[in-house]
């Protein structure tokens, strides 16, 4: 065949992007192994009933449909309410546009802030999509690592440091996926300082802000002269439970919005029509939004109490999110290595640190995304497993 181009084969150029623990314990999970799977961001749980039955009555009722390029006017309305509480500034209909998920948004934010040949600046540890969107986009990127130390929290200096004559963007996650860091006050206006002196976008992926357990979320678009330059990535996949049905949305300035209309009409063509109104309902009701909140609190403090006093693992950020980070590094400083041999000995699966980026080397990230009770299996099987590990290794 012609050779494809260039674009696509960039995105993932090494052809390894960090997923293979996960994938294959999928894999042997799916050929019968009882594999615990503690590596992937998806709820064990169903989508609130109220919000599936909301989806039933709107196919039943024949909405099958296109919907408006941005989103129908009320689901942008119900996600500007929710955009205000999460970020605390007023907004707008005209400052949302809805996607298919919250990687859409990012997306969307990548494209409408840098032209090819651009630059951004990376806060890592980072979700593993982050490079391949630059990519895809043609923009470089410079990664700046956070220290484990430091709870995860954005080094302002090193940032600063980072920024180049091309640089119009920088990206940051708070609630961070990976590490479960909630950036702190004094984290975020070190960057709305750095984004206002030289005239830069923020890309602020907020999906977990309503999982920022003991923690208050604070939004940098709350910051005095940020509203105008912060581009907020949100999505119902984990406040409301619904990772399968595609709805995020990109909180920003109206003028920046009104031209990503255009993006939406050569890529998504809108979303559809029925779960557009299911997700009105989610969204007005607050469905679920609480509940999982309290669930993934309950169950960090159920997981910490089982690995509690293990040797050489030690607990960095996870204050919020879905996930508990662990410092491995005393065990073996190599996080791959150590993930296959506790998925080939314990038969769990959880994510090394190196998929997230250089920061997260020596650590594994553990997702809260089982019940209690298996939660609390695996943190004493991992606890067991870190002691054994010497002679594990060697075996």
């Amino acid at each position: 065949m012609p050779n494809p181009s260039s674009r696509i084969s960039g995105i993932v150029p090494s052809g390894k992007d960090g997923w293979e623990v996960h994938f294959t314990a999928y894999q042997r999970k799916q050929a019968g192994e009882a594999i615990t799977m503690l590596s992937v961001g998806d709820h064990d749980f169903d989508t609130p009933a109220q919000t599936v039955e909301a989806c039933v009555q709107a196919v039943r009722a024949g909405h099958h449909h296109y919907t408006p390029l941005p989103g129908m006017p009320r689901l942008r309305a119900a996600m500007a309410a929710v955009s205000a509480e999460c970020t605390g500034v007023e907004t707008l209909t005209e400052n949302v546009l809805a996607t298919p998920g919250g990687q859409s948004s990012l997306f969307a934010a990548v494209m409408a802030t840098l032209d090819a040949g651009g630059h951004a600046v990376v806060v890592a540890p980072y979700y593993a999509t982050y490079p391949g969107t630059f990519r895809a986009a043609g923009a470089g990127f410079t990664v700046v690592e956070t220290r484990a130390e430091e709870s995860f929290q954005p080094d302002a200096a090193a940032i600063e440091n980072a920024i180049e004559p091309n640089t119009r963007v920088i990206l940051i996650n708070t609630p961070n996926n990976p590490t479960g860091a909630v950036y702190t006050r004094e984290s975020l206006a070190h960057l709305a300082d750095i984004c206002i002196r030289h005239d830069l976008w923020l890309l602020s992926d907020e999906v977990y802000w309503s999982i920022a357990g003991s923690r208050q979320h604070l939004s940098p678009r709350a910051f005095p002269g940020m509203p105008e330059r912060t581009l907020v990535i949100n999505s119902m996949s984990k406040s409301h439970g619904m990772t399968g049905w595609r709805i995020g949305w990109l909180t920003g300035p109206k003028a920046i919005i009104s031209r990503l209309i255009d993006l939406n009409l050569v890529t998504t063509y809108g979303l559809p029509d029925f779960v557009s109104r299911a997700a009105i309902e989610a969204l007005e009701n607050r469905y679920g939004v609480a509940e999982i909140a309290a669930r993934y609190a309950e169950r960090r403090e159920i997981f910490l109490q089982a690995i509690d006093g293990a040797d050489g693992l030690i607990v960095r950020g996870s204050q919020g999110g879905m996930y508990v980070m662990l410092d491995i590094s005393a065990v073996d400083p190599d996080c791959e290595a150590f993930a296959w041999k506790l998925l080939d000995t314990e038969k769990i699966a959880v994510m090394p640190g190196s998929s997230f980026g250089d920061a997260a080397k020596g650590h594994i990230r553990v997702s809260l995304t089982q019940p209690d009770d298996i939660l609390r299996d695996a943190g004493n099987r991992l606890k067991r497993f870190a002691a054994r590990y010497a002679d594990l290794k060697v075996s």
